[in-house]
């Protein structure tokens, strides 16, 4: 299998950054999957945040006060749809860098001259 395939791969359906760290871009491989992290983790504070509100609200008051917390939930800022939607964009990069651009294992190999 070609490199640029098991790279895409990686990126695709293991952790974005990782196909570029299997084609020898080790740095923007580890920032990629920082970025990752940072996005995902912050997603899911706020998710988790939100849920907090409403599991204690469904326990303390009953149903009809959850549900009013959770159509307050839906009204809230667009943090979260931006956290998932910059994790997307750079899923979506991750992959197409790891496809279409030219490894740093080869290129290092042949001084720089692709053949």
């Amino acid at each position: 299998m070609k490199i640029h395939v098991k790279a895409g791969l990686l990126s695709a359906f293991v952790l974005p950054g990782l196909g570029q760290i299997y084609k020898g871009a080790k740095v923007k491989g580890g920032i990629m999957i920082g970025l990752v992290n940072v996005f995902l983790l912050a997603a899911l504070f706020l998710v988790m945040k939100g849920m907090g509100e409403f599991l204690l609200s469904a326990r303390l008051s009953g149903v009809d006060a959850a549900e009013k917390v959770l159509a307050g939930l839906k009204g809230r800022g667009p943090a979260g749809r931006l956290l998932l939607a910059a994790f997307f964009a750079l899923w979506v990069y991750g992959v197409i860098d790891a496809l279409f651009k030219e490894d740093e294992k080869r290129s290092g190999e042949d001084g720089g001259n692709m053949v």
